[in-house]
């Protein structure tokens, strides 16, 4: 029952940011409810979808999709609310992301699947549908770029697996990867931890290319005439 509570309270966050998206590419109603649709469901669709596990949720549940259309609308009359009080937005999608990753490995355990594709499964459902709703927008994915989000699907994942392992009951499972996998993420966002990156700039990659092309073929010599006897 909590569970189910905090999956919507979850879905209705990410929602709400995912019509914030929209909007700020001047998208009509139809387009801002289906952004907040895909932001909030779209992670445990492809998932479902990847798995073979039908029917899926909104179809199996359709007041899920219900519900992230009408916060995607209630976002387009109160979104200066929304960023003014940002902070309350990003717990909830703390709290989703990590109900989310667990929801998503409980579902690929049900299938009797391995542990490695349980994480993933944990980590598509957190992750994807933020991912998806970046692509509709045209900008950077999010998930990929600020503080730690995705790595904390896969801890979250990686916990639960390693506190069922050692005998931890579901509810305990649960409760745990829950409350640790959120204070990670929200340590994260108070001290901006993140993954170290990888730049490249290929402002100079032509000229390296042409470089190592030059140290690699062989140097061909000008062919000399034999001379001619008198």
């Amino acid at each position: 029952m909590l569970m189910t509570f905090l999956y919507i309270l979850g879905i209705t966050a990410e929602a709400m940011t995912g019509a914030l998206s929209a909007g700020k590419r001047r998208m009509d109603w139809f387009g801002v409810m289906l952004v907040a649709s895909i932001t909030a469901i779209g992670g445990g669709t492809v998932r479902d979808i990847l798995l073979g596990y039908y029917p899926l949720s909104w179809v199996a549940h359709p007041e899920y999709l219900v519900i992230t259309c009408i916060a995607g609308l209630l976002a387009t009359m109160t979104a200066k609310w929304i960023v003014r009080y940002h902070k309350i937005f990003l717990i909830l999608d703390s709290i989703g992301l990590i109900v989310f990753s667990i929801i998503g490995y409980q579902v690929a355990q049900s299938m009797h699947l391995p542990a490695l594709i349980c994480v993933v499964a944990a980590v598509i459902t957190g992750v994807f549908g933020g991912l998806m709703r970046d692509l509709i927008c045209r900008q950077p994915p999010m998930v990929l770029h600020r503080e730690l989000y995705a790595s904390v699907a896969i801890l979250a994942g990686v916990l639960y697996w390693a506190l069922e392992y050692m005998g931890a009951s579901v509810t305990i499972a649960t409760f745990v990867t829950l409350i640790v996998g959120f204070g990670i993420r929200i340590a994260a966002i108070q001290y901006g931890w993140r993954l170290p990156t990888f730049h490249f700039d290929d402002a100079h990659s032509e000229d390296n290319v042409v470089d190592i092309q030059s140290a690699v073929e062989p140097q061909t010599q000008p062919e000399t005439q034999p001379r001619r006897s008198a």
